[in-house]
């Protein structure tokens, strides 16, 4: 699996997640793995969060299908490792894109959402996510990893 280092986000305090992709074609399926984020903000009276993440898989802008990751409790720097598949339509990934949210758990109040990222052809050019959607597409049944900024 090939990491695509984000110095940015790596050495400042940046938010961000560390997401890989990888495209079989003849299968028709994505699969999707949340390896980690970082420099969460804090989000409870003990100053950690108790984050997870919710993938969307939109087609053609409607949710097709959703997942999530398992909650880590008190951290601000969670491990997830989990790996998620996407059946995709015929088509192929021309319509999709995948939307990240990273969500604070709270038992008393609504989860709030720590940061997003989307991730698709209908990304801004030259961001670290068309980049990484481009990549993924020129290189099927590879994994890429990357590490995004999240955004509010």
């Amino acid at each position: 699996m090939k990491v695509v280092d984000v110095p940015a986000v790596q050495k400042s305090r940046t938010r961000g997640i560390l997401v890989s992709l990888c495209h079989q074609p003849a299968a028709n399926r994505l699969t999707v793995v949340v390896l980690k984020a970082k420099n969460l903000p804090k989000m409870d009276v003990t100053g950690l969060a108790d984050p997870y993440v919710k993938i969307n898989m939109l087609y053609a802008d409607q949710r097709m299908a959703k997942k999530k990751t398992r909650l880590k409790k008190r951290t601000l720097n969670p491990v997830f490792n989990e790996s998620f598949l996407f059946d995709i339509p015929q088509d192929g990934l021309e319509n999709i894109s995948l939307e990240f949210q990273v969500l604070d758990h709270d038992r008393v109040t609504k989860n709030e959402v720590i940061g997003r990222l989307e991730i698709g052809p209908t990304c801004e050019p030259d961001t670290s996510q068309s980049l990484h959607w481009a990549e993924v597409l020129q290189n099927p049944r590879k994994q890429i990893a990357e590490w995004h900024k999240l955004t509010e």
